[in-house]
């Protein structure tokens, strides 16, 4: 039956399941199932806290459980690996790889060991670290150093080495062709088509060459306009926070002259990038403090 409003008293949810429910009846015998909540109400000006009491320690009971679990099946289908260590817990150590960061950070309970320099995944998780296994084991095998060095000696003198090298030489310039007709804000974020979000912070008057247009911004050879050259820098956190985000994507007009007010999902991404690196100065500066 409902509860009435005035009777003291606080609701409890959790996972179905028919042992812990029965464990739950045993803990609280006066607990009453809603139908229209959908939970369990306790009565009881401490019930608050008996709940709470009563879910950590079922937590940590199937914590128990699972990590006994993830033994068997550990000990009865191991992953050999070099660069998986067995300990307390189930610990792995690769060379960086974006791949295999993004696998792992999607295992339940999996955290990175600043100390050990290791992931660490319990072994109540290896059932799915074993179904992304083959993933992180390949990424890793791909990063290590005489993999990317075999790479990028194969890679060399080929028509995309010359256009990345290009690109990058381009990108330390820290220059953009923009239409001398529309120019962007100075000072606040705009979107671009090869950089991203950045902040224009000077627009020399400089006229664009052809030649450079044609060998870095495509977009702006196809267009019948003059084109000037602006200066730009990344835009800090503080800025992509106050930068309210377009109402709708930038249309053929605004790609064509190379800028446009980002949106939402732009702004994300680069709020995400920009917090990485505030956190990794931070860390650098930790470091050398030490």
């Amino acid at each position: 039956m409902p509860q009435e409003p005035q009777t003291p008293g606080a609701e409890a949810r959790f996972p179905f399941d028919r042992m812990a429910v029965e464990r739950f009846r045993q803990a609280f015998p006066r607990a009453r199932w809603s139908d229209e909540r959908k939970s369990w109400f306790v009565p009881g000006k401490t019930a608050t806290g008996r709940i709470d009491r009563w879910l950590a320690k079922e937590a940590a009971m199937l914590a128990i459980h699972g990590d006994s679990k993830g033994r068997d099946a550990f000990a009865f289908d191991p992953i050999s690996s070099p660069y998986l260590e067995v300990s307390d817990d189930l610990r792995i150590r690769t060379p960086y790889s974006k791949t295999v960061f993004e696998e792992l950070r999607t295992v339940p309970w999996a955290s990175w060991d600043e100390e050990l320099r290791a992931w660490r995944v319990p072994f109540r998780s290896f059932e799915e670290l074993r179904r992304r296994w083959p993933r992180i084991e390949k990424a890793a095998q791909q990063a290590e150093p005489e993999e990317r060095k075999r790479r990028r000696d194969a890679a060399k003198n080929s028509e995309g080495d010359k256009v990345a090298r290009l690109r990058n030489a381009e990108r330390r310039r820290r220059r953009y062709p923009l239409p001398a007709e529309h120019l962007p804000p100075v000072g606040k974020p705009v979107a671009t088509e090869q950089y991203g979000i950045v902040v224009f912070n000077e627009v020399s008057g400089e006229l664009v060459e052809a030649r450079d247009l044609t060998a870095s911004y495509p977009n702006a050879a196809c267009a019948n306009a003059d084109y000037i050259w602006g200066r730009w820098r990344s835009a800090t956190l503080s800025e992509l926070v106050r930068t309210w985000p377009a109402r709708s994507p930038p249309g053929a007009h605004e790609r064509s002259r190379g800028w446009w007010q980002p949106t939402l999902p732009e702004l994300r991404v680069a709020r995400q990038n920009a917090r990485s690196m505030e956190r990794r100065k931070h860390s650098r500066e930790l470091s050398r403090v030490r």
